[in-house]
């Protein structure tokens, strides 16, 4: 290592089940493929559907950073804990999932890119079964705008059922500390590209803003807040359901108490130290340290809730973090590896996250007209972001148009 420089921390970015890459290469099946504006899509016939798309489901990637992959989507939804696509085409279901140029370009800019894929399934469907349209995380919400903006331009999206996977309806939660190290490393790099891109600006319930070193909602998250309400809030001719990967009664991450040391570095970025959110005033979310240009920044938080041991999706956040400082020469401490990343009352769109008792509300016991969706469900246990269940899967598809 240079004596005037830290090491490269390479391409490191946060990401959840479906964006890891497989160790080997992915057998997908025959499929065509689709260019649209900022994306495309891969198309898989249904189960003894001939010559055209019959019985269509769009499916649209998650946030990342760079183009989608969609042979690791593919194997994400295949190879996990149930085959969805493999399910879903033996059901006689026509399987479109929609990639995009950027993932984590602006949320409207690949929403065009969906409301291509829906305009083009539209034009090619042989009879006239209606679609079910939905995504993953991201997916889900540009999904969501993608409708709603069509119905507002009185389009007919054809869209008989709208579904969302674990996704950050109320927003998400990446801890302040972690983001602000992304920037804290004193070269440019994938991790701060990802934190500081537009999609994150406006999924993330608070933002750190590398310029002025405050947490804040960023305002991009609230033009598109603004935009959605715009057209709608929600598309209103589908019936509209969601998962979520956490649990619903109240129960998060036990072994995550707040105040806790989340994660230490040595070695590299020396005493740097990463602790699980707690409440309270000018609370310690992060110590940085760097040596080369010497620096060292204390990041704290007021008045927010208990983060990180949240009931909801989780991200293996410090896990990623720590393997790759580790890499890099680093000694670890690492005490926690997972921290919540879409809490389930955003998921199902019940309560926001800003506070306490509404981040650790018991969904269960909450009358379902609480709820901005038609109908959800919450995991039976806590899950990884994104992870492919059987229980969420089948449910799901229990829920299809005929």
């Amino acid at each position: 290592m240079s004596e005037t420089s830290e090491p490269n921390v390479g391409a490191f970015t946060l990401g959840g089940p479906l964006a890891v890459e497989p160790a080997g290469p992915v057998d997908v099946p025959e499929h065509e493929e689709w260019p649209l504006p900022n994306g495309f899509a891969w198309v898989f016939p249904g189960e003894g559907n001939r010559g055209g798309i019959v019985r269509p489901v769009i499916m649209a990637d998650g946030f990342s950073l760079g183009r989608s992959k969609l042979d690791v989507l593919y194997h994400g939804l295949e190879a996990g804990g149930f085959p969805f696509i493999s399910e879903l085409r033996r059901r006689g279901r026509d399987v479109i999932l929609v990639g995009f140029e950027e993932r984590s370009a602006s949320i409207l800019e690949n929403a065009e890119t969906v409301v291509a894929a829906i305009l083009r399934t539209s034009a090619e469907q042989l009879g006239d079964a209606r679609l079910t349209v939905g995504g993953f995380s991201m997916g889900g919400i540009v999904t969501r705008y993608a409708l709603a903006k069509l119905e507002t331009q009185r389009m007919d999206h054809r869209t008989a059922l709208y579904f969302s996977y674990d996704s950050p309806h109320r927003g998400a939660s990446i801890p302040v500390g972690v983001q602000a190290f992304s920037h804290f490393i004193p070269f440019p790099n994938d991790f701060a590209r990802q934190m500081n891109s537009p999609a994150a600006r406006q999924m993330l319930w608070q933002h750190y803003d590398k310029d002025t070193e405050k947490i804040t909602v960023a305002p991009e998250r609230a033009e598109f807040l603004d935009a959605l309400e715009r057209v709608g809030t929600w598309p209103r001719i589908p019936r509209i359901i969601g998962v979520a990967n956490g649990r619903g009664d109240a129960i998060g991450l036990p072994d995550v108490k707040p105040g806790e040391v989340a994660l230490r570095i040595d070695r590299i970025y020396p005493g740097t130290t990463f602790y699980t959110q707690a409440q309270g005033a000018d609370v310690t979310a992060a110590y940085l340290n760097r040596r080369f240009p010497k620096a060292e920044r204390t990041v704290a938080t007021d008045d927010f809730p208990e983060l990180d041991g949240a009931p909801g999706g989780t991200l293996h956040t410090y896990k990623i973090l720590s393997g790759a400082m580790e890499k890099l020469g680093g000694k670890i401490d690492l005490r926690h590896e997972d921290v919540c990343f879409v809490p389930t009352v955003s998921a199902v769109a019940v309560r926001d996250i800003g506070k306490q008792d509404d981040l650790y509300v018991n969904v269960d016991e909450l009358a379902p007209e609480e709820s901005e969706l038609d109908d959800f469900l919450c995991s039976s246990t806590t899950t990884a972001h994104t992870a492919i269940t059987e229980e969420l899967c089948t449910w799901i598809m229990d829920r299809l148009p005929d």
